[in-house]
């Protein structure tokens, strides 16, 4: 380990540790609490800073970026009121389980007690939404506390981290000893956890194969397909994971979300063997908990999480493996194939089930037919396209009938936050601008993050973002009109005219009324090179992809 013989400030020490921990990008909104990160900023040009419009869309577009690469992604706010816009994001990352790092301003040591300007108690404020909460009081500590942050940011189940910095402390000037890079640390699965593996799945008759939760790279992707491949195992993902097995695995047949198949949930309540890798049977991929009883599932359950406190928080498998899932999944596509003869019908017949649900219903409406332009989107996606959802009955749509799997992939707030697929989008674009980037949003959404456009144009990134807008808070109205019929309130909305706002900010804007006028308006938004809105005018009363508005009133009635 070297010595620094020139004295660094703690800004500068923030910045040295960045770069020592292979940082690229960074996200914010600037303020005047850390202008000496900004300033040590300039002098290391191997980070780029992306000046964002609302520290809400900073930490969504970091969260975005941690998704993506599986590094911590790096928002940078200011204090009180920057910081408390950045939770959006921070409690997304951390139900989402995604690596990141947060570096909030403070306010000089001296006056931290007396509700100075701006002034927020990180550690009680961040207690519930990050892995870690920790402010730097002594610059010399820098190296070390960044260290940790990274370190417990992507070990084991990855989630935020969230560093306050005085802005005292950073003008301090120290001498100290760098750090080095940062290492993840993941368990591993024993030999003995893969043979009693095997051994339940060469007993069953209806094996389902669960995978989701975050820490999935390209080649755990490839790994734990191929595994299920071999073994005939029929496939399903948990909420927005669709890009772990793709849709056009043999085995895949479908992902336990919002609008669930009914075909799907009674496939995976008759299995025998449920092996879960990944997701943490929260109350979205258990559909409320009643996909199976609890705390006794009734079924042989194999539950794999890296984090052993999820491994039979609300089920008690009768395995249970606690195991990174590159590691997990590099062993069961090293494990000898079972014979699969008793259930491969079984799986052939579930995956036709999911190939039928994979087509949209006739459209019986006037207005555009919103399955027919995603299947037509389905088609031009290139196999490397990253697409990002927000929250909202619209997001049914693509994660219904878009493909998914890697090297594509799909990225969505599992924790349900609206406003993400924007700021989301926009990250991809930047972190990746040789591929396709398509950003679906509901006009609910828009209206929360919508000005990441700017950032997007000030960046030269190029998303294009698909406004569904059907005037309303659709999935609100959705629950209204299923308890409350004919009693609508609070979710009507009034919009802009999304093209011309599009076009406001220097990027390309169209509007879509008709079925068949989407794909050319795709085009050329694709080639246009710069960022693009195009504005789908969805048909009210199609509420969702399985039901209408009147279907809803006729159900709640009788009922």
């Amino acid at each position: 380990m070297t010595v620094q013989k020139e004295t660094r400030t703690g800004g500068q020490l923030v910045v040295d540790a960045l770069k020592t921990h292979g940082v690229e990008l960074a996200f914010g909104v600037a303020g005047e609490s850390y202008l000496e990160v900004l300033d040590a900023l300039v002098d290391v040009p191997s980070i780029k800073y992306i000046t964002c419009r609302q520290e809400g869309g900073a930490a969504n577009m970091a969260e975005a970026y941690g998704k993506l690469t599986g590094r911590p992604g790096v928002c940078m706010v200011t204090r009180g009121p920057g910081a408390t816009n950045a939770s959006i994001g921070i409690h997304t990352a951390f139900q989402d389980s995604t690596p990141m790092v947060v570096l909030v301003g403070q306010v000089a040591r001296e006056q931290v007690g007396r509700e100075a300007f701006q002034e927020v108690d990180y550690r009680r404020f961040f207690a519930p939404l990050a892995k870690w909460v920790e402010q730097i009081d002594q610059a010399e500590r820098v190296p070390e506390i960044m260290h940790r942050a990274f370190h417990i940011a992507s070990s084991g189940r990855p989630g935020p981290v969230v560093v306050a910095l005085p802005e005292d402390m950073l003008r301090d000037r120290v001498e100290v000893r760098a750090a080095k890079p940062y290492q993840a640390s993941r368990p591993a699965p024993g030999g003995a956890d893969i043979e009693a593996l095997r051994g339940l799945l060469a007993k069953a008759k209806k094996p389902v194969l669960l995978v989701g939760g975050s820490g999935w790279s390209d080649q755990a992707a490839k790994d734990i397909s191929a595994f299920a491949e071999a073994n005939k195992i029929a496939v399903c993902c948990s909420f927005r994971r669709q890009d772990i097995v793709g849709t056009d695995h043999p085995g895949f047949i479908g992902d336990l979300g919002t609008g669930t198949g009914p075909k799907l949930l009674a496939r995976v309540k008759e299995s025998d063997l449920l092996i879960v890798a990944g997701a943490r049977l929260g109350e979205m991929t258990t559909q409320g908990y009643s996909l199976m009883p609890s705390p006794e599932p009734e079924k042989t359950l194999v539950h794999i999480h890296v984090d052993p406190i999820e491994v039979g928080r609300t089920y008690r498998p009768e395995l249970g493996i606690v195991s990174g899932m590159p590691e997990l999944a590099a062993a069961l596509a090293a494990m000898p194939p079972v014979d699969a003869k008793a259930w491969a019908g079984w799986t052939e017949a579930a995956r036709a089930e999911f190939t039928a649900w994979f087509e949209p219903e006739p459209y019986k409406g006037s207005h555009l037919d919103t399955g027919k332009c995603m299947l037509a989107l389905r088609d031009m996606l290139p196999a490397d396209a990253i697409v990002t959802v927000d929250a909202g009955n619209f997001s049914g749509w693509p994660q219904r009938f878009l493909k998914f799997g890697r090297p594509g992939r799909l990225l969505g707030p599992t924790s349900g936050a609206m406003g993400y697929s924007v700021p989301a989008g926009v990250a991809a674009s930047i972190a990746y601008p040789g591929r396709v980037v398509i950003s679906c949003v509901g006009d609910g959404g828009f209206g929360m993050t919508g000005q990441e456009l700017a950032t997007a144009m000030h960046h030269k990134a190029t998303p294009i973002i698909l406004v569904f807008n059907n005037g309303m808070y659709g999935t609100i109205r959705m629950h209204q009109e299923k308890r409350f019929p004919d009693r609508r309130s609070a979710t009507d909305l009034t919009n802009p005219d999304y093209a011309m706002l599009a076009k406001a900010h220097g990027a390309h804007g169209e509007t879509v009324t008709k079925t068949e006028d989407f794909v050319p308006a795709l085009e050329r938004a694709l080639k246009s090179g710069k960022a693009a809105i195009i504005e789908l005018q969805t048909d009210p009363e199609q509420i969702s992809t399985r039901t209408t508005i009147s279907a809803l009133k006729a159900a709640a009635k009788k009922a």
